[in-house]
């Protein structure tokens, strides 16, 4: 299996970042700085802004004001072109397992003989092999995400934003993508994800940031957050107390 690619160095800001809706105010990020190997795990109650946040640092959602910046510049084209994501609810092409690997691989100038060796150690990867012809719409859950995660794996990027890769699903399901989430970091991926999991942030996170009402109330070492929070909230949330 080759090495996916080296992002571990990538350095994400986000500055004055305010997002507002209406009369509502979603995001309001003073400063928030990603660096270091990851992963970082973005956690809060429900509607506290987390995909938000996901869908502004990727510029899916521009920002009413602030900037993201990326290794020091403004988060440009060329740049995003470096970063992959995949959301809660994957969307895959209505064809094959292979083809939809196939597509993103054409899409990067790979021959032939090149793009079906890449398949199969994806596939491995991922616990798909012998799938290759199924219709990727008839797999379960767990394996729709899983092939998800392995076709934005497939561009080599630096970054993989994941917006909740397992809501909804099973223990096993969550184990395997956990491992290639793992397994995709510790080759030098640079992860941002969303979970509102606090179980699988302790097992997968080296940093965390905590969203409370849009804002960034907590962001550091996992043990330290999770053993120390100064936010009086945080605490509240990370003990299972409901926050509104």
């Amino acid at each position: 299996m080759r090495d996916f690619c080296g992002g571990h160095g990538v350095l994400i800001e986000a500055t004055g970042l305010r997002l507002v809706r209406g009369d509502k105010l979603l995001l309001d990020i003073a400063h928030l700085r990603l660096g270091g190997p990851g992963p970082t795990v973005i956690l809060g109650p429900n509607g506290a802004g987390k995909s938000l946040l996901l869908r502004c640092l990727h510029g899916l959602i521009r920002a009413d004001a602030g900037q993201v910046f990326q290794d020091g510049l403004p988060l440009n084209k060329a740049q995003r072109m470096r970063q992959a994501m995949v959301f809660q609810r994957p969307v895959l092409l209505r064809r094959s397992v292979a083809a939809n690997l196939d597509f993103v691989l054409r899409r990067r100038g790979l021959s032939r003989s090149a793009r079906r060796e890449r398949i199969a150690d994806l596939l491995a990867t991922g616990g798909l092999s012998g799938r290759e012809r199924q219709w990727a719409r008839s797999l379960s859950g767990g394996e729709a995400q899983r092939l998800a995660i392995l076709r934005a794996l497939a561009t080599e990027p630096d970054v993989l934003f994941l917006d909740e890769p397992t809501s909804a699903l099973d223990p096993g399901a969550t184990q395997a993508i956990e491992a290639l989430v793992m397994r995709a970091s510790a080759q030098g991926v640079r992860i941002v994800m969303v979970t509102h999991d606090i179980g699988q942030a302790r097992r997968l996170a080296r940093d965390v940031v905590v969203m409370i009402g849009g804002q960034v109330a907590e962001h550091g070492d996992v043990e330290r957050v999770f053993g120390d929070a100064t936010h009086g909230t945080v605490r509240r949330f990370l003990a299972g107390d409901l926050i509104f």
